[in-house]
């Protein structure tokens, strides 16, 4: 049976602020109802496949994993990478831990952020391929052009399989990123697709051409993966040893050098959501071509994205812009200047400025919280825990601690002692005070954490015991 393997590593800082190292675009719902990781998942419904395995930075573990369960698709089913290394090896970790399994499954490799429309046409691409993948071929999917586009590497198709009229064609080489004059020849010719970086393989056919061509990146992922622990809801591999691994796409890794590509045209309304006028492009705008998301108020503007938060964002006589406004950031720009968004994430990374890593909004296993106020010397924290979820049991060296409870009931410990409370009331947690809380009802606890001391970082929380070790 097919299985299902979703890349999901990135930072997405092409759509800062919104996307943001530790909240990147592929758990932001940007199109349609649910976080992209979740479309992807859900647009296999009606594919006979697995669950699907995701394969994720360790530093998004409880995110992806809570959007799993969120679909019904969490089942031990999350490869954590401890730093990226690119496609090839997390291609391999997934297939070596398939074939640990005593299994040879055909891959359905895909991206978690990528946008397809038409999910009949995913499905009948994927029929297709299977025939293909099942006797050895290395199939990837051809994005059939709309236009010359210079933001993607292309396929070159050679000739066809066979004599069926809807038969695929073999690869006969890949393209980088061309010039506007390059990919007009492209789109003339009729013979190029864009790559999309999806693929189709049996387990153990591509660790045999990785072993052919890059071996080294397969021994370092043997090597990973040899001392994976059973029973963890994760799957954790080694850090030193894939620290090891080279980082090298899977395009250059196997799929240039193979003499078994495939390419299956698919034309299903796709987009890798690259930048702001990218997801402008594909989103649902107004007869004046705005696509509005959040609280605004537009008059005289055309053609304009705008997506905020939570505070309203009106624009007048405005044409062809970009506004993003979270809590903490607004952008403006024109749509056909946003690939110059790196250079603010650039210019964040160099001030050593937190915008470009993470959000005033925080998200937890146990729920999330604001950092509604922030100095030198106290901050002021809104937390929500979702129902039956729990702090790690913590304790601080430098800093005391002030909750007030807004709504639901906390059942809170500080050392031996064991306390309920409701709205109105609170608590105080001293320095060393070993403490944890706990939602025991039915709807979300609302709460107010102050916190006060010399030093107020993330690292002064010594965390006793965790918690969050169901799956």
């Amino acid at each position: 049976m097919l299985l299902p393997v979703i890349m999901a590593g990135g930072t997405g800082s092409r759509l800062w602020p919104l996307s943001r190292e530790l909240y990147p675009k592929q758990f932001i719902c940007l199109h349609g109802q649910n976080s992209m990781l979740q479309e992807t998942v859900l647009r296999l419904s009606g594919v006979q496949a697995r669950d699907p395995v995701v394969i994720c930075n360790e530093e998004h573990r409880f995110l992806v994993a809570e959007q799993l369960r969120q679909v019904n698709k969490l089942s031990h089913n999350i490869i954590l990478e401890p730093v990226g290394r690119n496609t090839a090896p997390a291609i391999a970790l997934a297939a070596l831990n398939a074939v640990d399994q005593g299994d040879d499954p055909i891959l359905l490799v895909l991206a978690a952020d990528h946008i397809i429309d038409d999910k009949s046409a995913f499905h009948e691409a994927i029929a297709q391929a299977i025939k293909y993948a099942k006797n050895g071929s290395l199939v990837t999917f051809g994005i059939v052009p709309t236009g010359p586009e210079t933001g993607y590497g292309y396929i070159h198709r050679g000739e066809k399989i066979s004599d069926d009229e809807n038969s695929p064609h073999r690869v006969q080489r890949f393209v980088e990123k061309p010039d506007r004059e390059t990919a007009d020849d492209y789109i003339r010719s009729g013979q190029y697709y864009w790559n999309s970086g999806m693929f189709m393989f049996r387990a153990k056919r591509y660790l045999q051409e990785l072993e052919k061509f890059r071996p080294d990146i397969l021994e370092a992922c043997k090597r990973a993966m040899a001392n994976v622990k059973e029973g963890d809801d994760f799957i954790n591999i080694d850090k030193d040893d894939f620290i090891a691994c080279p980082d090298e796409s899977v395009d250059y890794a196997v799929m240039e050098k193979t003499d078994d590509a495939v390419v299956v045209p698919l034309d299903a309304g796709w987009s890798d959501v690259g930048s702001w006028s990218a997801l402008w492009e594909v989103n649902e705008k107004d007869v004046a071509g705005n696509s509005l998301k959040g609280d605004t108020f537009i008059h005289n503007a055309k053609n304009c994205y705008i997506n905020t938060d939570d505070q309203l964002v009106a624009a007048i006589g405005v044409e062809d812009l970009v506004i993003v406004n979270t809590k903490d950031a607004v952008l403006v720009a024109r749509r056909d200047q946003v690939q110059d968004v790196k250079r603010v994430v650039e210019f964040l990374k160099t001030e050593c400025r937190s915008e470009y890593r993470k959000h005033r909004e925080t998200y937890w296993p146990w729920g999330r919280a604001d950092l509604v106020v922030q100095t030198g010397r106290f901050n002021v924290n809104r937390i929500t825990v979702k129902p039956g979820e729990a702090f790690d049991l913590q304790m601080h060296y430098h800093r005391t601690e002030h909750w007030v409870i807004l709504s639901g009931t906390a059942k809170v410990t500080i050392q031996d002692k064991t306390i309920l409370l409701t709205e109105n009331q609170s608590t105080f947690i001293p320095i060393g005070s070993i403490h944890t809380l706990e939602n025991p009802g039915k709807i979300p606890l609302e709460l107010l954490e102050i916190q006060s001391g010399s030093y107020l970082g993330d690292d002064d929380i010594i965390n006793i015991k965790e918690q969050y070790l169901k799956s």
